[in-house]
């Protein structure tokens, strides 16, 4: 009940206001049934904009850290994320990736909408980067469509480390449903996964201009870090 209020009385009419999204494609989305929608994931917004323009209800696999924070603030903040459709997903140890998908798979057999990053991650620098394998194990479980989403502008009205964001209009893009059907039965398969992935990824990009890159974001976003030269702090008088 609380995810409507939010939706449709509280969060939504704000976030239509102040950012005043240009939509392409809604009609893409079904009306009924289950189905994935894919999406790049640019800025922190991400998370309440689409959702926000999406007619039906969508439920998003979200990193367990939005749950667990510290304090008044943690409590308030994971107890928001569950009002808004968020599931909670553990994305540390071996088994993070199969927890993930089993979560997804439980919204998918209810006939709902899962929405999904497959990056695993926020771009750190506006780029689109290589997807997890994840999304196409569940499109291929479930047999069920995927709907590929681009955000643009998100990045830059909220880019990482900003928590207030711009307020600049930005734009949604919904493709066409992607139809995996003749994957059926070999969602155990690396390369039938794989292949399944770049398309859903290749679908994103042509949505969003993006550039790409075919290394997966952490990994780059670690490397750079552990690149990076230490800070230097200045010293302290006596």
């Amino acid at each position: 009940m609380f995810y409507y209020v939010l939706k449709y009385v509280v969060l939504g009419p704000v976030l239509r206001l102040l950012f005043r999204p240009r939509i392409e494609g809604l009609e893409n989305i079904p009306t009924d049934g289950a189905a994935i929608v894919a999406g790049n994931h640019l800025s922190f917004s991400d998370h309440f904009l689409m959702p926000a323009i999406i007619k039906r209800r969508i439920t998003f696999l979200a990193k367990a850290e939005y749950f667990t924070g510290p304090g008044i603030k943690g409590r308030l903040t994971a107890a928001f994320f569950r009002s808004a459709g968020q599931i909670p997903v553990d994305r540390s140890g071996k088994d993070a990736g199969q927890a993930a998908i089993r979560e997804g798979l439980g919204v998918l057999g209810k006939g709902e909408l899962l929405g999904i990053y497959p990056e695993g991650t926020r771009s750190h620098d506006g780029r689109l980067y290589k997807g997890k394998v994840g999304v196409a194990v569940m499109a291929i479980t479930a047999q069920v469509p995927v709907i590929p989403c681009a955000m643009v502008g998100t990045f830059e009205i909220q880019p990482p480390g900003q928590v207030v964001p711009k307020i600049k209009r930005v734009a949604i893009r919904f493709g066409e449903p992607l139809d995996f059907s003749r994957y059926a039965g070999m969602e155990n398969q690396k390369a039938a996964i794989r292949a399944v992935t770049d398309e859903i990824m290749y679908a994103i990009l042509e949505l969003s201009g993006q550039e790409y890159v075919d290394e997966y974001a952490a990994k780059v976003k670690a490397a750079e870090q552990e690149a990076a030269p230490p800070r230097k702090f200045p010293k302290l008088r006596r």
